[in-house]
C-alpha cells in the first residue's frame, strides 16, 4: 500500500495530542447512541476558513460511504492539476470516526508536493481526488478505507474514513 502522504507528522501529531473536534454526534435522548444509517453526501460536511488558512471541519452524523467524495469548496483560478503534473498543496486530515486532526501542513507551515499525480506514491484517494483541483482552489475529499489506508497504518485505524481539506498552492506541468 502506498502511504507516503502521512510521513512522520502523523506520529508526531498523535504523540502530541493534536486534535480538533467539531460537530460531534450527541447521544439520543435515551442516553444511547445509534449508528447513523443515512449515507454521507458532500453537502453534509461543513468546512469554514479561508484559502491558505487551516480549516475547521465539522464531521456530520451520517454513515460513511464506500465512494470517494470530492467537492470544490473554492473553485480556484489558476492552473489545473492533471495526471502527471506536480501539485503543491496544503492539507488537513481529520479522521471520521473520532473527529481528530491527525495531520496538517497548514500547521507545519510547509506545503506538500504530490509529484506525478495519478501515479504518485500517495493514497489512491489523493491520486484520484486532486485531479481537477486548481491553483487557489480548496477541495474537500472524503476518502473511504479502500482508497485510503484500508487495514490501517501510518497512525490510522483500520477501516478509517479520512476527511481532507486540500488547498491548491501551485501546479507544475509534467517535465
Amino acid at each position: 500500500m502506498r502511504n507516503v502522504l502521512l510521513i512522520a507528522s502523523v506520529a508526531l501529531a498523535a504523540a502530541t495530542g493534536l486534535t480538533g473536534c467539531a460537530g460531534s454526534a450527541q447521544p439520543s435522548a435515551g442516553g444511547s447512541s445509534t449508528a447513523p444509517t443515512t449515507p454521507c453526501k458532500a453537502e453534509d460536511f461543513k468546512v469554514t476558513g479561508d484559502f491558505g488558512a487551516a480549516p475547521k471541519v465539522e464531521i456530520p452524523a451520517c454513515k460513511p460511504t464506500d465512494e470517494l467524495i470530492v467537492k470544490d469548496l473554492v473553485p480556484g483560478s489558476g492552473a489545473e492539476v492533471t495526471a502527471g503534473t506536480t501539485a503543491t498543496v496544503n492539507y488537513q486530515l481529520t479522521t471520521f470516526s473520532d473527529k481528530k486532526i491527525l495531520d496538517s501542513s497548514f500547521e507545519r507551515g510547509a506545503p506538500f508536493d504530490v509529484e506525478n499525480v495519478g501515479q504518485a506514491p500517495v493514497i489512491d484517494g489523493w491520486n484520484e481526488g486532486i485531479v481537477g483541483l486548481k491553483e487557489k482552489g480548496r477541495r474537500l475529499l472524503v476518502v473511504p478505507p479502500a482508497k485510503g489506508y484500508g487495514q490501517g497504518g501510518q497512525g490510522i485505524k483500520a477501516n478509517e474514513t479520512l476527511v481532507f481539506v486540500i488547498d491548491g498552492v501551485k501546479v507544475t506541468p509534467a517535465a
